[in-house]
């Protein structure tokens, strides 16, 4: 059993000291706060303070019959302690907590020490994390994770740690203020460009359908990508207006904002599954080009889903300002977009959808490659094709079925920073790679189109027809 506590305390340093027993029946539980500081808790109390049980284990691995333990609750702020280098995140109201247990270092818990640290509703955009501080890290020490697994409640955070040491909450910042203005720059310069490319594409693609009007095939491929090119561009024009209109504009105004944005993106991706779901049909099933009406389908598709997608969002109000703010309640940026209240709308119609979009364009990606192979071992593909001109095609269509936007699965904590500006570099310039894909693939052959995909599907339909 645990004896007789002693408390003490000074400005920002709070002391509980216990005489604990080996033989200790129960898990010890300890509450802390940090105005009143570390204190025994009773088994059927319950309070909004935090909690400290430390398991039974600890103590029957001891050798001497009593243990004393030391529980210190310390105001940082105050105190000047436990500050990293280049921290992003903030401790939780500037509280550590100590645990010690007799005379040794005490890791590799099998059943862990839970501390539960209470706090209200978090800012969005903060990821809070579970830390101890570790005097190896750096030149000075720094917060460390390992070892420990969160465990995010409504009201509170509990830490389930194998060791005992110094703990806190930490609450990192998804982006802070000067990241998300440097990204808001990068994506609103790469929007410009990607504008200028997308009209440029389309443009090229238009010459090229005048050109060859009597290629039905390729006339097919070309409408498909100024489909998806226009989608692009909408996009980047609905988020142009966003980030400029989005600040002091009406509620009415915001959701329709907010709506716009959402279709373009829908759009885009239902572009990248039909470019995919035409890729297959031209070198697998060899059907597109027999499909009544085929490209009026496909843009019933492309442009008239997302509008029932949206149509029943705006429908149960989805669409309004989103805010991302800082730990402190800064505000970084305000947007026209799915609100907080229905963001499961977002994860399932832009995380899921495109992640089944993807899923399904990888797998084509891979059929379609493994088809070029077999026809350029058969020699479909012409002998004075250059390796690197085969290798810059396959990574244009990787591009243009979407693969960039994998990245956005990779963007989900602090430690993602790189990549939110790998995404958002590589996202704007898709145009770039897209508009220079559709040159290399059609101009240096516009007499002979014998570099189009056109051509390889011709000579597709040829072997089969002799074999048959």
């Amino acid at each position: 059993s645990a004896g007789p506590a002693l408390r003490s305390g000074l400005a920002g340093l709070k002391v509980l000291l216990l005489n604990v027993s080996r033989a200790v029946t129960r898990d010890v539980l300890i509450t802390f706060s940090p105005t009143e500081g570390p204190r025994m808790l009773n088994i059927t109390e319950k309070g909004k303070a935090g909690k400290i049980q430390l398991p039974r284990e600890i103590f029957r691995s001891l050798s001497s019959e009593t243990v004393h333990v030391v529980v210190t609750v310390l105001n940082i702020q105050r105190l000047g302690m436990f500050e990293e280098v280049n921290q992003t995140g903030q401790v939780l109201d500037d509280t550590v907590v100590g645990i010690t247990v007799g005379e040794t270092s005490i890791s590799g818990l099998q059943d862990p020490v839970q501390l539960t640290f209470t706090h209200g509703q978090l800012p969005h955009g903060i990821t809070p994390q579970c830390v101890f501080w570790d005097p190896s890290k750096g030149m000075a020490g720094g917060w460390n994770s390992s070892g420990c697994v969160m465990q995010l409640g409504d009201k509170g955070t509990v830490c389930s740690c194998d060791h005992l040491t110094f703990f806190t909450l930490l609450l990192n910042p998804s982006l802070d203020r000067s990241t998300a203005q440097a990204l808001m720059a990068v994506a609103t310069a790469g929007c410009g460009v990607a504008m200028v490319f997308s009209i440029f594409t389309i443009a090229f693609c238009i010459f090229l359908r005048c050109r060859f009007r009597s290629e039905e095939t390729l006339c097919i491929n070309l409408g498909l990508h100024m489909n998806l090119m226009g989608s692009l561009f909408l996009l980047n024009l609905a988020f142009l207006l966003n980030s400029g209109l989005s600040s002091g504009t009406q509620p009415g105004t915001c959701k329709v904002l907010g709506g716009l944005t959402h279709y373009c993106l829908l759009c885009c991706f239902t572009w990248m599954a039909l470019e995919g779901c035409h890729l297959y049909l031209l070198f697998v099933k060899v059907l597109g080009t027999y499909i009544h009406h085929y490209l009026v389908k496909l843009c019933l598709v492309g442009w008239g889903f997302p509008t029932l997608v949206v149509g029943v969002a705006g429908v149960i109000g989805s669409y309004g300002e989103y805010s991302v703010q800082t730990m402190d309640h800064q505000l970084i940026a305000r947007l026209c977009w799915i609100t907080s209240k229905y963001l499961l709308v977002h994860y399932i119609t832009n995380c899921g959808y495109f992640g089944l979009i993807i899923l399904f364009n990888m797998a084509v990606f891979g059929v379609v490659t493994q088809k070029s192979c077999c026809l350029q071992g058969t020699g479909a593909v012409q002998g004075d094709r250059k390796a690197w001109k085969v290798a810059l095609v396959v990574v244009g269509l990787f591009c243009l079925l979407g693969a960039t936007w994998v990245l956005a699965f990779l963007t989900h904590d602090t430690s993602s920073v790189p990549m939110l500006y790998l995404f958002t570099i590589l996202n704007s310039l898709q145009g770039i790679f897209i508009f220079i894909w559709l040159v290399i693939l059609y101009y240096p052959k516009t007499k002979e189109t014998t570099g189009s995909l056109s051509h390889i599907i011709r000579h597709d339909k040829t072997i089969t027809v002799s074999q048959d």
